[in-house]
C-alpha cells in the first residue's frame, strides 16, 4: 500500500525522505482553463542532497522535502495508478481533417493545406489589430 503524507506531517516527511528516491505529488488542473486536459496529473520529484545547515532533503532547484509537502502536499511514496504524469505527452485532442476524414487527399486538397500551413507560419502575413505586422 503506497505510503502518503498530509502537509500536517511534512516534517515527519522531511525525516522520511531518502535520497535519490522519487516521490510524487497530485495537481488538480482547472477545467475552465484546460477542457481538455485531465483532472489531476501527478509530478515527479527526486531529492539529490541534503541542505547545508538544516540537512533536509533538497531537490535540484532548491525545494526542501519540508517545504514540498506543505506547498503540494499530499506526498506519496509511488506514483498514482491512473494518472498521466504532468510531463508527459498530452491527449491528442484534434486533427486538421477530423477524426472521421478516411480518404486520400488529391492534389488540390494538398495545395491548399500548404497554402494555409505557409500563411499561418509566415510572420509577415499575420495581422495585429486590423493592420499588417
Amino acid at each position: 500500500m503506497p505510503k502518503s503524507w498530509d502537509p500536517s506531517k511534512a516534517k515527519k516527511f522531511a525525516k522520511e525522505a531518502r535520497l535519490n528516491v522519487p516521490y510524487y505529488v497530485v495537481y488538480d488542473i482547472a477545467q475552465n482553463r484546460a477542457p481538455y486536459e485531465d483532472a489531476q496529473l501527478y509530478s515527479e520529484f527526486t531529492f539529490t542532497r541534503r541542505a547545508p545547515l538544516t540537512g533536509n532533503p533538497m531537490t535540484d532547484g532548491g525545494t526542501s522535502a519540508e517545504g514540498l509537502c506543505l506547498r503540494f502536499g499530499p506526498v506519496y511514496d509511488q506514483p498514482p495508478a491512473g494518472m498521466r504524469n504532468v510531463a508527459g505527452p498530452g491527449p491528442q485532442v484534434g486533427a486538421p481533417l477530423g477524426e472521421d476524414h478516411s480518404a486520400y487527399l488529391d492534389e488540390a486538397e494538398l495545395r491548399g493545406m500548404e497554402k494555409l500551413a505557409a500563411q499561418g507560419a509566415d510572420p509577415r502575413a499575420r495581422r495585429i489589430r486590423g493592420r499588417r505586422v
